[in-house]
């Protein structure tokens, strides 16, 4: 009888050790938080941070910190060499020959396609996370923000404070406009952005954390405070490396689509007024500004609660020329128009790593939904680029795309990249021979089998232009009037 009580105790001992068990698991399991987010935009940025080499003189300990605790993508490409079009695409993981929104309008929610698209944050809130940001992360200042950021900061008085008059002596549009301004560092709409996403990332939360941090600088005006200056004397600026007859190879047409009626100043203004030595000290000054920016966020992650949980991805919307093919600011499908730092860190992604092969802005938030562990959306063009944070030699058949309005194409590969426009002109570069892109040889009868495959990746299905009157219509719209 002993026996039978003794056995009859021991299972019920053991039922409820078991169940202890089983209740302390469901427990844990509820409490183990999906990883937090922190993405990080920054407005016009080129590959002009210390580790990219864009600028021998480029000062930007911060972003090349960030890039050594984690990957940096060297090849990374745009959707659209413009603002509003490119911010679109990241969102929705869609081309613009997808969705339609080519240019500076229209907003999201007039193309049908993206409609139907759950944007990144809409998402990630769906998912149970606190989704908030702050400056600069779609277009048309504070409104899309307002629309589609939950929680939405604010953007802080946006491209920043402008002095009564222009501080260049360029006549042209007020926004292009460079030098010393204004006098302090807290004055700047970026300074207060920083300081707001350190104030979340400071607060404890239940719910895991998607926080967007976007950058206005170093997008027109160039303002930013002397102490900035201080660190590129104009004295010792190094000009970008150009070549006189870089244009002779290529059609007017291709020339044309990047010029015409746009409001950024003309080379032969530029050099015949001295000012392209100030111009380029005032993007570097400016981009160590902003350098700064990100890296306050960043420390403030670091001793965060957020800290050891968290996938850091610090990206740029698009490139920028500074004299390079004879043009600046974006609106190219050349390397300076479409190549932008890309940087993902988190857990279990290497450290100090470069990766070259092709990637696109649109790959982010399929990335994110898999570091997540969330489920991917069929909807999505761009593909996840976890394989490559787990394996630099995985194969990889993908190509990056950049188009500025339907018909117009740039096609990049690890070594080389193919244009083609409306008219049929076509460019083709080989990057291990020519990476400043001076030597057009798309007529060379070597690269014909290599070019074909380039030309392959063409869509051939184009959306309609959606909005009008941008910025970017007008140049369109100039290049094809002069094709016809």
């Amino acid at each position: 009888m002993k026996q039978k009580l003794l056995l009859i105790f021991s299972i019920a001992v053991l039922l409820m050790v078991s169940m202890y068990v089983m209740n302390t698991a469901m427990i844990s399991k509820e409490k183990v938080k999906k990883p937090n987010i922190l993405f990080i935009a920054v407005d016009d940025l080129n590959d002009w941070i210390g580790v990219m080499g864009g600028h021998p003189q480029a000062k930007t300990p911060n972003m090349d910190r960030l890039a050594s605790l984690g990957m940096l993508f060297t090849n990374a490409q745009c959707q659209s060499p413009v603002c509003n079009p490119s911010r679109a695409s990241l969102m929705t993981s869609l081309y613009p020959s997808t969705s339609g929104v080519y240019f500076l309008n229209p907003d999201l929610k007039e193309s049908s396609v993206a409609n139907k698209s759950n944007l990144m944050p809409q998402r990630f809130k769906d998912e149970g996370y606190y989704v908030t940001g702050v400056g600069k992360l779609f277009h048309n200042g504070g409104e899309q923000n307002e629309r589609y950021v939950p929680n939405y900061g604010g953007q802080f008085g946006g491209f920043g404070p402008r002095p009564k008059e222009k501080i260049s002596p360029y006549p042209g549009h007020p926004l292009w406009d460079w030098g010393v301004y204004p006098e302090n560092d807290d004055q700047m709409p970026d300074y207060k952005v920083a300081n707001w996403a350190m104030e979340r990332l400071a607060e404890k939360r239940d719910s895991s954390l998607w926080l967007g941090v976007g950058f206005y600088r170093p997008h027109v005006p160039q303002f930013v405070p002397k102490k900035w200056f201080d660190m590129y004397p104009l004295e010792t600026i190094q000009l970008p490396n150009t070549k006189e007859d870089d244009l002779m190879d290529i059609s007017s047409y291709g020339v044309d689509i990047t010029r015409l009626n746009h409001v950024s100043p003309k080379h032969d203004w530029i050099t015949e007024n001295k000012e392209w030595k100030p111009i380029v000290q005032s993007y570097l000054a400016c981009v160590s500004f902003v350098d700064e920016q990100v890296g306050k966020v960043i420390k403030a992650l670091e001793n965060s609660d957020y800290a050891e949980n968290t996938y850091i991805v610090l990206i740029s919307d698009h490139g920028f020329h500074l004299g390079e093919k004879e043009r600046y600011a974006k609106r190219s499908l050349w390397e300076d128009g479409t190549r932008v730092p890309m940087i993902i860190v988190g857990p279990g992604i290497p450290k100090g790593k470069k990766c070259n092969k092709p990637t696109q802005l649109l790959d982010i938030y399929p990335t994110l939904l898999e570091l997540a562990g969330l489920e991917s959306d069929p909807a999505h063009e761009g593909n996840s680029l976890v394989p490559l944070l787990k394996n630099l030699e995985v194969a990889w058949p993908h190509m990056a795309r950049t188009s500025f309005g339907p018909g117009n194409y740039a096609i990049v590969s690890e070594q080389y990249r193919f244009i083609q426009y409306n008219d049929g002109s076509e460019e083709f570069y080989d990057h291990d021979k020519d990476p400043y892109e001076w030597n057009n040889v798309i007529l060379n009868h070597e690269y014909k089998d290599v070019i074909q495959q380039h030309r392959f990746r063409i869509p051939q299905e184009r959306y309609k232009i959606l909005g009008k009157n941008s910025t970017g219509h007008k140049s369109y719209a100039a290049s094809e009037k002069n094709r016809e």
